[in-house]
């Protein structure tokens, strides 16, 4: 069970039961894992968050509308990428949908291969998405070790001062800041100050611009 909770998953939510049977047929005879579903609503109720993968989303359906269901996922911190497709889109709503994250919104009827090509891309995202938000708690769980004076010191750090200059700004030794400093690297699991930076960044503790 544990292994096809990791294998990825293409979701088809459209409510035509002729659409879903097609895009099924298509998507399983090129290999990927698929999982239909006659509603937003129903995709909602089946969905694991921890099963990788990637949507299929019809714009118009009774009810929810796949754009509302994309606005529900956001709001539930969601981030699973969508590809959208629609047989009455215009502008404003292709818009819309790819500056909510969609990956990208195709027109019925779309071409087979313009399909297949966009889901690898929505995967890799997806996968790239979960590695990073794996990798930001492991930061967060680092940080959380730390005591208040070495939040203090590693936000110092982070910034660039040195040493000598943390010593000064929170008037105490140099040897005081060089033991918290050698902690701080030692908690958050780092060897460098780039490896620092880009832990605190994780953190959401430094905007790197």
């Amino acid at each position: 069970m544990g292994e096809a909770r990791h294998e990825a998953v293409v979701h088809v939510v459209d409510d035509d039961d002729a659409v879903r049977g097609a895009l099924a047929l298509l998507l399983e005879s090129n290999g990927l894992q698929v999982r239909c579903h006659p509603s937003a609503e129903a995709f909602l109720e089946a969905y694991d968050p921890g099963q990788p993968g990637c949507l299929i989303l019809d714009v118009r359906m009774p009810a929810m509308s796949g754009l509302e269901l994309q606005h529900e996922l956001s709001r539930r911190g969601i981030r699973i990428p969508i590809i959208f497709l629609t047989g009455h889109g215009d502008v404003p709503m292709a818009v819309r949908a790819l500056r909510g994250g969609a990956v990208d919104f195709l027109e019925k009827p779309f071409q087979t291969d313009e399909l297949l090509a966009r889901i690898p891309d929505a995967l890799e995202w997806d996968r790239r998405l979960r590695e990073k938000a794996r990798q930001e708690r492991q930061a967060r769980a680092c940080y959380e070790r730390l005591t208040p004076r070495e939040r203090q010191v590693m936000a110092l750090v982070v910034e660039g001062l040195s040493n000598k200059e943390i010593a000064r700004r929170l008037e105490v030794s140099h040897r005081t800041i060089d033991v918290h400093r050698a902690r701080v690297m030692e908690k958050m699991r780092v060897r460098t100050l780039p490896q620092l930076v880009d832990k605190a960044v994780l953190c959401g503790l430094h905007d790197p611009s």
